[in-house]
C-alpha cells in the first residue's frame, strides 16, 4: 500500500503547495484522531480478541467485521497523522490586511443576476458547498483571493467564465 493510498478519504494534499487549515480544522481532526485512536480502536481490538479466542475465524462474523473495522480505522488514521503532519495552520483572526481576501476571509460577492452568494475560504478537507465553506484551491476562491471590496473577478466555469463583484469582506 503506498502513501497515495491514505488519500481516498479527502482530496489529496496539493502538490508543491502549502496545505493551509483553519484552527478550528486543525483541532477537529486532531479530536477525531483521539477519538479513533483512544476511544474506538481499543474496544475493537477487544473485541477482535474475544472473538478470536471464540476459535473458527473463518465463520466468525465478529471477528470479521472487528478485523475490517480495524483496518478502515488504521486507514483512516494514517490519513489524519499525513495531514496533521502537513498542515499550516493558519488564524484568519490574525489577518492585518483585512481590506483583502485572504484564507480564512469570509466573503459576499454578487453575480451578474444581482444575487448574492457568501462563502468563507477554509482549507481543502474543511470545504462544505452546502455550508458556503470553500476550499481556498477552489476556483472561485483562487478569483477571489488578493481582491478588495468593490473588485470584480472572473471565475472560470465550464460554460464559460463569470464576473462576480466583491461587496464585503470579513475575517472573524
Amino acid at each position: 500500500m503506498s502513501d497515495d493510498d491514505d488519500d481516498e478519504d479527502g482530496p489529496p494534499l496539493p502538490k508543491g503547495r502549502p496545505y493551509y487549515m483553519t484552527p478550528e480544522g486543525h483541532a477537529a481532526m486532531q479530536e477525531e484522531l483521539r477519538a479513533l485512536w483512544y476511544g474506538e480502536r481499543p474496544k475493537v481490538v477487544e473485541l477482535v480478541s474475544w472473538a478470536a479466542a471464540l476459535g473458527d475465524r473463518s465463520e466468525n462474523a465478529d471477528y470479521q467485521y472487528g478485523k475490517k473495522r480495524l483496518r478502515e480505522i488504521d486507514r483512516r488514521v494514517r490519513f489524519l497523522r499525513k495531514r496533521l503532519d502537513a498542515a499550516e495552520v493558519v488564524d484568519a483572526a490574525r489577518q492585518t490586511k483585512r481590506d483583502q481576501v485572504f484564507f480564512g476571509a469570509t466573503v459576499t460577492y454578487a453575480r451578474p443576476d444581482d444575487s448574492e452568494a457568501t462563502v468563507t475560504i477554509v482549507g481543502s478537507d474543511e470545504a462544505d458547498a452546502e455550508r458556503g465553506r470553500i476550499s481556498w484551491i477552489a476556483p472561485i476562491a483562487r478569483a477571489l483571493l488578493g481582491k478588495r471590496e468593490g473588485d470584480v473577478a472572473r471565475v472560470p466555469l465550464p460554460g464559460g467564465a463569470e464576473e462576480i463583484e466583491i461587496v464585503e469582506i470579513r475575517y472573524p
